[in-house]
């Protein structure tokens, strides 16, 4: 049921809205992000010089998802990556084509800056969300590593 569906940028005027969203998703990945991280995140959405972008799924005045991507370079090509680094829609609405209109909201995003990929990770035990992906994408046969500080 994408036919009222309204794909948009973020505007600051969504705060109220995004807010419950970004703390589902970080509840679902069982996360904890201080207030002050959250505040500077949706800042640089709406600072120009951060290459960080908030796309937001709406139906009737609600914003029932969020997807947030950023660019960066790369030693093997010209053009910027794209890392979509948040995909979250509400638990009512899954099914309903909406994470798949926020991911293709990023493919066009990422192809008018010149950007000829856009790549993401997911927990492997995501196995919802993973059944999505495989149609819209292709597993890059890559492991994750990290450390943290």
């Amino acid at each position: 049921m994408t036919d009222s569906l309204i794909i948009r940028s973020a505007s600051p005027l969504d705060y109220e809205q995004w807010l419950p969203l970004w703390e589902g998703y970080n509840t679902f990945y069982r996360r904890k992000v201080a207030m002050e991280v959250t505040r500077m995140t949706w800042s640089r959405f709406f600072d120009a010089y951060e290459p960080m972008h908030a796309v937001v799924a709406e139906r009737d005045g609600k914003l029932l998802g969020l997807v947030h991507y950023l660019f960066h370079r790369n030693t093997a090509m010209l053009g910027p990556t794209c890392y979509l680094q948040d995909l979250y829609t509400v638990s009512e609405v899954r099914g309903q084509g909406i994470g798949r209109a926020l991911i293709e909201a990023v493919y066009e995003r990422a192809q008018a800056a010149g950007s000829p990929r856009v790549y993401w990770m997911t927990q492997e035990s995501n196995t919802v969300a993973r059944k999505l992906y495989d149609k819209v994408a292709e597993q890059s046969g890559f492991i994750q590593y990290r450390r943290q500080f």
